[in-house]
């Protein structure tokens, strides 16, 4: 009987430098170093190595050997779905992609989510093969920080937790950029604001907060852009604890919608709404359309990040740069790899006036002065 062809074995590194009588190191560099070889030497390998199917150096056993992954971990502790739907996650995520790859950087997303305990948070986080981590907005308490932080290599936070030790940041002053948003709105003479905002715990809340989950959030993102209002109304001698917070648990324009109407039925006397995301503001304007009330003739509405559909519908808002956020923090964290140096960095943000605010219905400007002598 004919003998039956046995399968050529797999080139490796080894056999492929055997063959073309050169080193290891020399094959290595083809893929590796090219500026090492002649551009002919390295044609000659690439083209032995494709003829006898060697896919190049193993990437594991390099990164045992160099004890560098070569990828930046982006930890969102949201489902990735939510976040591939988020029009700022993924503006902060295109900016921190660029900075990875002007570095010469791969990116892992690591798939936190909400629904896993703290033990199943620290296998993800350790199981991730990566030379740092950024961290996107996470809780002051949230296990995938502090499993992160066991991990000890190099982090950067974008926008909260604040105050984290040995951790960089990079941030805006949320409190002083919603703080514009309410003075604008109190100058044009509105004195009961309700603010539609973002979940203030872990745990599922939909609707009107008390005063105990008011002064016990874990985002400080959202308690800082609820502390700017309340600022605002007490320098204006208005009643900060009047102000009524509506809180939603899923980040959408729907939840804007319901966290509209829920807020009008709590406090009808409401003129207008800081929401502390466009995405709910932009649900609170299809709310409005819907029950044909008048924007802004009868009531305001702002919104806060400044994506491109707030700014496309003339929405008053707070445009933050994410992208360049992303983009810093990029860069913060491989420069931090280095120097092991923690860094704060606290971009501006601009107040974007549309055509979503005006005066109250029946406000009365009062007449200067001068022009009535």
């Amino acid at each position: 009987m004919p003998r039956s062809r046995q399968p050529r074995p797999r080139a490796t590194l080894a056999s492929l430098a055997a063959e073309l009588k050169i080193s290891r190191t020399t094959v290595s560099n083809a893929y590796n170093r090219p500026d090492q070889l002649s551009a002919e030497l390295r044609e000659r390998v690439l083209l032995a190595a494709k003829q006898r199917g060697y896919p190049g150096p193993d990437p594991v056993a390099r990164s045992l050997r160099t004890r560098r992954a070569g990828a930046v971990g982006l930890l969102l502790t949201e489902a990735l779905s939510y976040s591939f739907r988020d029009p700022a996650a993924m503006s902060f995520l295109a900016g921190l992609a660029e900075s990875c790859e002007a570095a010469g950087q791969g990116l892992l997303l690591i798939p936190a989510g909400p629904a896993r305990d703290d033990a199943e948070a620290a296998a993800v986080v350790q199981q991730a093969g990566v030379d740092g981590f950024v961290v996107y907005s996470v809780a002051d308490d949230d296990p995938y920080l502090a499993a992160v932080r066991e991990r000890r290599l190099p982090t950067v936070i974008c926008d909260q937790p604040r105050g984290v030790p040995g951790v960089s940041l990079i941030g805006i002053d949320d409190r002083a950029a919603t703080r514009t948003v309410a003075d604008h709105l109190i100058d044009l003479g509105h004195k009961e604001i309700g603010v539609l905002c973002m979940r203030l715990g872990h745990d599922r809340c939909d609707g009107v907060v008390d005063r105990e989950r008011l002064h016990a959030p874990k985002f400080h993102v959202q308690r800082e852009r609820i502390a700017g209002v309340q600022d605002a109304l007490a320098d204006a001698g208005l009643d900060p604890t009047s102000l009524t917070v509506v809180e939603r648990s899923e980040h959408t324009a729907r939840a804007g919608s319901s966290a509209a109407a829920q807020a009008l039925a709590a406090n009808p006397r409401i003129t207008a709404f800081v929401c502390t995301t466009d995405v709910l503001a932009l649900g609170a304007l299809e709310w409005a359309r819907r029950e044909d009330v008048d924007v802004p003739g009868q009531l305001s509405i702002t919104g806060f990040d400044g994506i491109e559909e707030a700014l496309r519908e003339g929405l008053t808002t707070v445009r933050q740069p994410q992208e360049d956020k992303g983009r810093r923090a990029g860069t913060l964290l491989l420069s931090r790899s280095d120097s092991g140096v923690a860094t704060v960095e606290t971009v501006e943000t601009q107040l974007v006036a549309g055509r979503t605010t005006a005066s109250p219905p029946g406000s009365v400007v009062e007449p200067d002065i001068a022009e009535t002598a």
